[in-house]
């Protein structure tokens, strides 16, 4: 089981910057993905960045076109936290923010969602 704790939402003018945080807790396995999601209001669930993770060090790291070269996802392997860092925000990055782990244990993948926290960006 993962417990996933989310932090770093609030509200900023366009152009701003917030850093969020996601905390993972109990067992991850050695192998995992750590990603950010976010939805809007009447939207779906769009993945925003995503940390391919094995033995706490980063393979690889996506994004989103809509974020690209403005979010930075990262990870703190002693703390097993990843942060997403997002510069230059846009009225449209508004959205409740959410942490996912998928975790693989042997053949199996599980996923694990954080509470979310809520972004909101003032034009």
């Amino acid at each position: 089981q993962v417990q996933l704790t989310e932090s770093g939402g609030g509200s900023v003018m366009a152009g701003g910057s917030l850093e969020l945080s996601c905390a993972a807790s109990g067992n991850t396995g050695l192998r995992y993905f750590m990603e950010w999601y976010r939805q809007a209001p009447d939207k779906e669930r769009e993945l925003v960045s995503s940390l391919d993770i094995g033995e706490r060090t980063t393979f690889s790291t996506t994004y989103a076109d809509s974020v690209k070269g403005r979010f930075t996802a990262s990870l703190d392997s002693a703390k097993n936290t990843m942060y997403l860092r997002m510069d230059n925000l846009k009225p449209e990055d508004t959205a409740m923010y959410y942490c996912k782990v998928e975790s693989q244990y042997g053949a199996t993948w599980r996923p694990f969602w954080g509470q979310g926290t809520q972004v909101t960006v003032n034009p």
